[in-house]
């Protein structure tokens, strides 16, 4: 029995509505330079840090935000930079691509 049966059980006079909203994906400003991911250690911990996003703040954040999400790790936003906990330059890298940024890998 699923959530939807069970909902009928409970509000059997209810009939639901054909309108369901979804949240679409927020456009994020493409730029035409390339951002920069890039991995440090810091105090002895692997961090891989993005940076060269000219748009909105508000939109490199939702961005951070996303990654964070998709990797399941920490990380924060500050100086106009993405720093994520650990070394994730490749799967990040894609995930900017799968959204339309162009990419440049730098330290090694």
């Amino acid at each position: 029995m699923d959530l939807q049966d069970q909902l009928k059980n409970l509000f059997p006079e209810h009939t639901p509505s054909e309108e369901i909203k979804k949240i679409e994906d927020s456009t994020l400003w493409l730029q035409d330079d390339p951002m920069i991911c890039k991995y440090e250690k810091r105090k002895g911990k692997p961090i891989t840090i993005i940076e060269g996003y000219t748009g909105a703040d508000s939109d490199f954040k939702q961005l951070a935000k996303e990654i964070k999400k998709l990797l399941s790790v920490g990380g924060s936003f500050k100086n106009e930079q993405i720093i994520i906990q650990g070394d994730y330059r490749d799967k990040i890298m894609v995930f900017l691509k799968d959204k339309g940024f162009k990419v440049k890998r730098v330290g090694g």
